[in-house]
């Protein structure tokens, strides 16, 4: 009687288990396979760089109270041993 429930609870455990094995490899291929389209059929936009002189004539310069909080901030954190050799906004 002992047997007979252990051999039906093991082939349960085996059962449940490759089911769950096989839903998982299902779910494993059907992603690598939307992911094979979405990269053939909608790659992604390559940004195109602008040239150095138009970025370097756009950006302002920071403020003489924010250079020194920055300033400030940067020798807290670094114990005085820092500093700031180039600020520009982002």
């Amino acid at each position: 009687m002992i047997t007979n429930d252990i051999f039906g609870a093991l082939q349960l455990m085996v059962v449940g288990m490759l089911t769950v094995f096989s839903i998982l490899l299902i779910v494993i291929c059907l992603g690598n396979l939307l992911i094979k389209l979405v990269n053939k059929y909608a790659p992604e936009e390559v940004a195109t760089k602008q040239p150095v002189a138009a970025v370097a004539g756009a950006v302002e310069q920071v403020d003489a109270t924010v250079k020194a909080i920055i300033d400030a901030t940067i020798a807290q954190i670094t114990g005085g041993k820092g500093h700031a050799s180039k600020i520009t906004k982002l």
